[in-house]
C-alpha cells in the first residue's frame, strides 16, 4: 500500500465549509474508487484553512490513473475545488515504519 498526501489551503473563513465538503467528497466519491483503502482528514490547528488528506491506495496507479483520469475525479473537484486558495500539493509516500 502507498499513501497519497494532499495538502489543501482554503480561506480561513471557509474552514468549516471546506471540512464538510471534503468529508462529503471523500465519502461519496473517493472512497468508491478502485484501489482505495483508507483515509484520514486532518485540520491544522495553527493555520486555519489548512487541511491534510492522507489516502491509502493499493498502488500509485490506482490514484494517478484509475482515479485522476476518471469521471469521478471531475465530481471530486466540483465539490472541493471551488474552495482552494491555491492548487493542492500532492505527493505519494511509502511506509517506512509504523507504531505497534
Amino acid at each position: 500500500m502507498i499513501y497519497e498526501l494532499a495538502d489543501f489551503l482554503v480561506k480561513a473563513e471557509d474552514h468549516a465549509a471546506f471540512g464538510e465538503a471534503l468529508e462529503r467528497a471523500v465519502n461519496t466519491v473517493l472512497s468508491k474508487a478502485s484501489g482505495y483503502r483508507t483515509h484520514q482528514v486532518l485540520g491544522c490547528r495553527e493555520t486555519p484553512g489548512r487541511f491534510v488528506l492522507l489516502v491509502g491506495w493499493d498502488r500509485v496507479e490506482d490514484h494517478m490513473v484509475g482515479f485522476r483520469e476518471s469521471a469521478a475525479f471531475a465530481d471530486w473537484r466540483a465539490i472541493i475545488g471551488p474552495f482552494f486558495a491555491r492548487p493542492p500539493q500532492v505527493e505519494h509516500f511509502d511506509v517506512i515504519a509504523t507504531s505497534r
